[in-house]
């Protein structure tokens, strides 16, 4: 049974990038992440609180910056490999202002 999509996933430049750069193995394996996000399985996958609406998908060391829009579309904004406790302020605070700028 095929599950039905129930988000639309977008990547935005810097997202898209850092995936690019990664090996094809993890590139697979957030793939599957996201298209589990789409089919509206917020559960089966690890997602960190970053700021309001601003989040973090969670995939071994790998990070994507994300919020969910309007229409049901999640934007990956940003990605990065995780190599200390916090997540970069620069990161969210650009998450934060492409979040503000699309729900004028």
């Amino acid at each position: 049974m095929v599950k039905e999509r129930i988000y639309e996933a977008r990547f935005l430049s810097k997202a898209k990038e850092f995936i690019q750069n990664l090996g094809a193995g993890d590139q697979i394996k957030i793939a599957a992440a996201v298209k589990t996000l789409e089919e509206g399985d917020f559960r089966s996958v690890q997602i960190k609180t970053l700021k309001r609406h601003i989040q973090e998908l969670i995939i071994k060391s790998h990070r994507l910056v994300f919020f969910i829009g309007k229409n049901h579309v999640i934007y990956f904004v940003d990605g990065f490999i995780k190599k200390t406790q916090k997540t970069p302020r620069n990161i969210i605070e650009n998450a934060e202002d492409i979040f503000r700028e699309m729900n004028k």
